[in-house]
């Protein structure tokens, strides 16, 4: 059989594309950009003993080995398209699941953006549904949903694996700026209102707490949150330069840091995680750092200073940390996540 020149020429190009495509690499990781030999940037510094790694950054899928959808690699070559290689541009809130799958917010690109690390695949939504993304801010996973909050449009989605809605909330003026999962429950800080606002997981309310003030229990431009898996709600009070603790249904518990430029203080604190051990790891976008604290509020380390360089920030946002120590921070305006690691006492 005789093909037309064009269709046999088409078929020539697709081949390196058809045996790429049989190939997917057994782990994702994250690139190093150090040069060769220079060691990765630890903390604290030497003689020290390190309990921080710099391990490396992600910008883009190829930074973790994602595989790219066939047809959208071939669609890539005959357009000269770029699915599956967007740059972030601002990311911002940070999530894994419960078996280490990373989700990013963009809401300089107004994109979802989604790593399965178990199928090496990525997936980045510019919509919900029909309807664009505006800011998305905050994203949080678990059990096959990824629930994010979109500032700009004032609601939080609900939305599973392929993208598909599974349910909103909109709540007018509260303007939604961090997700937290524990149990049966969804917390959403809730900036323009102060308040954090606790949800089913259909999205269905339960209850509030909060309102604006500088008292204890009382917010003051609340911004992210996270959960400990042991009944405790932590909360960035940004205004208040601080972060508050709260059991699960909303009582106070205790306070962490205060205004001030010293270890342990904080000028504008903003994405917040907490590790296996109960440690509780907070950046502050002022001074371009990530502060740990023990489980009792004391202060441990920090790690990180201004810059653009491996272990440099420029306004970290949200933070999240995977069960074998693996931290991830949105380094917002170096348009990149930064990957470390918690070093276990020898």
């Amino acid at each position: 059989m005789h093909f037309p020149f064009s269709i046999r020429r088409t078929s020539a190009l697709l081949l390196p594309l058809l045996l790429a495509a049989c190939s997917v690499p057994t782990e994702p990781r994250t690139t190093a950009d150090a040069p060769a030999g220079k060691p990765a940037p630890v903390w604290p510094a030497p003689p020290a003993e390190p309990r921080i790694r710099w391990i490396g950054q992600i910008a883009n899928p190829a930074d973790l080995d994602i595989q790219v959808p066939f047809l959208s690699r071939v669609g890539n070559f005959l357009t000269g398209g770029d699915r599956g290689r967007e740059q972030l541009v601002r990311p911002f809130g940070v999530g894994v699941d419960e078996t280490g799958n990373l989700c990013v917010t963009d809401p300089g690109a107004g994109a979802v953006c989604y790593y399965d690390r178990a199928r090496h695949q990525y997936r980045r939504w510019t919509k919900a549904g029909t309807v664009p993304f505006d800011t998305p801010v905050a994203v949080a996973k678990r059990s096959g949903l990824i629930y994010v909050a979109d500032s700009g449009r004032q609601e939080v989605v609900a939305l599973d694996e392929q993208g598909r809605v599974q349910w909103r909330i909109t709540e007018e003026s509260d303007r939604p700026s961090g997700l937290a999962l524990d149990g049966d429950r969804l917390y959403v800080a809730c900036s323009n209102t102060h308040v954090v606002r606790v949800y089913d997981l259909q999205g269905h309310a339960l209850s509030q707490f909060g309102g604006r003030g500088v008292e204890p229990g009382k917010f003051n431009f609340p911004t992210h949150i996270s959960t400990d898996g042991r009944g405790n709600i932590y909360v960035t009070d940004a205004m208040n330069s601080r972060v508050q603790v709260f059991t699960r249904d909303g009582g106070y518990v205790r306070t962490i840091g205060s205004l001030g430029d010293g270890s342990g203080h904080f000028s504008r604190p903003k994405g917040i995680a907490v590790d296996s051990q109960g440690r509780i790891y907070v950046g502050d976008a002022l001074f371009d750092n990530v502060q740990i604290f023990d489980h009792d509020g004391r202060f441990l380390l920090d790690f990180g200073a201004a810059g653009s360089q491996r272990g440099e920030f420029w306004l970290p946002a949200g933070l999240a940390i995977t069960p074998d120590g693996r931290i991830y921070v949105a380094d917002s305006y170096n348009r990149r996540l930064q990957v470390f690691q918690y070093l276990a006492a020898p």
